[in-house]
């Protein structure tokens, strides 16, 4: 795994990253979350850890900018609504692994659709009718099943 980036936030604002040597904006640092390197930012007179901060920062922005923004009003409030609340470590739990689970899907769906096709598409249409027909049937038996059991009652 890469070493983590160290940036640094001057009193001017200005981020400094001290592996390349050179300022840096929030659109670069978000650049670096897209392509999953590991950074920690702090504050240059206290050292103290501000990544939270920068990430927020960066999420309000994706937000109030041009675009479709991600998260609906009625989601921003239910996110309010549990800080503070006995349910907030379950709630950010929740949440991580929801998040984790569609990384995982997506990752999922990706290696499938990037996967050579084995099959012609013929094949694959004939695949995709037998599994359905399969379904019905067993969806028809399960049916009359119950019809059968019901009038033994």
């Amino acid at each position: 795994m890469p070493t983590e980036r160290l940036i640094k936030k001057y009193p001017n604002r200005r981020l400094y990253d001290t592996s390349t040597s050179k300022y840096i904006t929030l659109d670069d640092v978000r650049e670096m979350v897209v392509q999953d390197v590991p950074f920690k930012v702090v504050e240059k007179k206290t050292n103290e850890d501000i990544t939270r901060n920068i990430l927020l920062q960066i999420i309000m922005e994706q937000e109030s900018g041009n675009g479709e923004p991600m998260f609906s009003v009625d989601l921003l409030m239910r996110f309010i609504q549990n800080y503070g609340e006995n349910s907030q470590a379950d709630f950010s739990d929740f949440m991580e692994k929801s998040l984790q689970f569609f990384a995982d899907q997506q990752e999922m769906i990706h290696a499938q659709l990037t996967k050579p096709l084995k099959n012609t598409p013929g094949e694959i249409w004939l695949d995709m009718g037998k599994k359905q027909m399969d379904a019905w049937q067993d969806m028809q038996k399960q049916f009359f099943e119950s019809l059968a059991g019901g009038g033994k009652k």
